[in-house]
């Protein structure tokens, strides 16, 4: 079963392993030649996932609604990271940070959303008292790296926090959109990291691309998961 929910994630996967061996060991492609196929193989895996599930089946027209608008934000989340993973393609002519910094910010308020309403996800559970650490560690971030940002601050500041409220909000869905909470909050850390500060280049080669495929790839996988939980659970209360 574990192997048939994997199954669509596979061109991800792969394409992700590529990407990071490209980038870990400085060869030619990896660059925006495998960067950007990253976000459309991860949308296909949760567009695949959905659509293989519900084949066969009619849910009720009151059960259809909350997984299209949790698949619209998983997508639109999915699409801002894309553009942020280009900016420097998509946009040439504007500063490529500004808008990594935009667009991933509206990224984690779509993924914001999606932990906060959780609409036609099962279980959803309370917010864990650990998730404020999120906060010290914002605390800490700004103070080690808002010096260096310059007028960048006020933004980076903002990006800090939807960034650290995907973490905290993430356990509310389950142990793997947590995990892909954290692991995408490293890798933007180390991202910071590495443009505003000293950082050598092979510890953000090691860190900041394979965390953050990681992270989210299993925010996704386990979005996906809990809509299908959602849906087995909306069928099994239906009268009749």
């Amino acid at each position: 079963m574990r192997g048939k929910r994997i199954l669509p994630f596979l061109p991800y996967i792969v394409v992700s392993a590529v990407h990071c061996v490209l980038v870990i060991f400085q060869w030619p492609g990896g660059g925006f030649e495998t960067k950007q196929l990253l976000m459309p193989a991860l949308a296909l895996a949760a567009i695949w996932s959905l659509r293989r599930d519900r084949v066969g089946t009619a849910p009720a027209p009151e059960t259809r609604r909350a997984p299209r608008t949790a698949m619209t934000l998983i997508l639109v989340a999915i699409a801002a990271s894309w553009f942020g993973d280009g900016a420097g393609l998509f946009f040439p002519g504007l500063p490529t940070l500004p808008m990594m910094i935009l667009f991933f910010a509206i990224a984690h308020l779509g993924y914001i959303v999606l932990f906060w309403r959780a609409p036609g996800m099962f279980p959803v559970t309370r917010i864990p008292w650990w998730s404020l650490v999120y906060a010290l560690w914002w605390v800490i971030a700004i103070s080690i790296i808002g010096p260096h940002a310059g007028e960048l601050f006020v933004p980076l500041a903002i990006y800090g926090v939807v960034l650290g409220l995907t973490a905290a909000l993430s356990p509310r869905i389950s142990g793997t959109v947590a995990i892909g909470g954290f692991f995408f909050l490293v890798s933007d850390t180390f991202l910071a990291f590495r443009e505003f500060m000293e950082m050598p280049e092979w510890v953000s080669n090691v860190a900041v691309m394979p965390s953050y495929t990681l992270g989210q790839g299993m925010i996704v996988f386990g979005l996906v998961a809990a809509l299908k939980r959602g849906s087995a659970h909306s069928s099994d209360v239906q009268p009749g």
